[in-house]
């Protein structure tokens, strides 16, 4: 059965969805069953895999807000073992329709739980705000990882996210862990890269991962090839650090 993690920041721009999709990726170049789960309605994570939204019949939105079956949503990536279920900007709208519905912070678990017997790893790409959808995400899951860009303003933000992640633990009664946070974009010549990871490793209450994602071209001109850091430049200081991420979290989970 899969294990579920949700990829979170409220803040954009610190490598949640290049995360999530590379992370995917190499998990299942090492011989693991994956799904993305495209959360955000920018689809950035399905663009990254090289699907077009705008050719979907069916994609996440419908599984959320009608009765589509997840299985008819889920598309095959080009990568073996690598599934999507992906993104389309009506997914925004699908936040305001769930307003008023019984268990709408579950509409992403329900669905997930009908599928996590297909695959070891489910990774779930959350939209930059801590919206519906976003909950959603987080109650889906069993583990988070925070990406945290470091930059001056690495740290603002991750306190609001731990509190959520609380609340959730207490009021929807899942037992929701942070697995790590995830230093990206960092630049080693930079002192002030150095400096934040120095401070997020003091600071952040709980594990930051041994890998660390660099500052890289290659990572920045993937997406726009429709292709994964594997696909595109694996052995890049990118393709390298995702895959030191992927085999990081299996070793974790082999301990468990």
């Amino acid at each position: 059965m899969a294990r579920i993690i949700s990829v979170v920041n409220a803040k954009g721009g610190v490598g949640k969805s290049t995360t999530s999709v590379n992370l995917g990726a190499y998990l299942a170049a090492l011989g693991k069953y994956v799904l993305l789960v495209d959360l955000d309605p920018q689809a950035n994570a399905t663009v990254g895999v090289g699907a077009d939204w705008r050719r979907l019949d069916t994609h996440l939105y419908h599984s959320m807000i009608g009765s589509a079956e997840p299985e008819l949503a889920i598309k095959k990536t080009g990568l073996f073992g690598y599934d999507l279920l992906p993104a389309a900007p009506e997914l925004a709208g699908a936040a305001v329709e769930m307003i008023s519905s019984e268990r709408r912070e579950w509409r992403l678990y329900d669905i997930l739980k009908k599928i996590r017997t297909n695959y070891d790893y489910i990774v779930v790409d959350s939209p930059p705000s801590l919206g519906l959808l976003t909950i959603n995400g987080l109650v889906a899951a069993e583990e988070v990882i925070i990406p945290v860009q470091c930059e001056y303003y690495a740290l603002e933000g991750l306190g609001q996210l731990l509190e959520t992640i609380n609340l959730i633990r207490d009021n929807l009664g899942r037992d929701l862990k942070v697995k790590g946070a995830l230093l990206t974009m960092h630049d080693k010549r930079q002192k002030l890269s150095r400096d934040v990871m120095k401070e997020v490793r003091r600071n952040f209450p709980g594990y930051v991962f041994s890998a660390v994602i660099p500052r890289s071209v290659s990572l920045a001109e993937a997406p726009s090839f429709g292709k994964t850091i594997l696909q595109y430049a694996p052995n890049s200081a990118g393709g390298y650090a995702y895959r030191e991420l992927a085999q990081e979290i299996i070793n974790l989970d082999k301990n468990i």
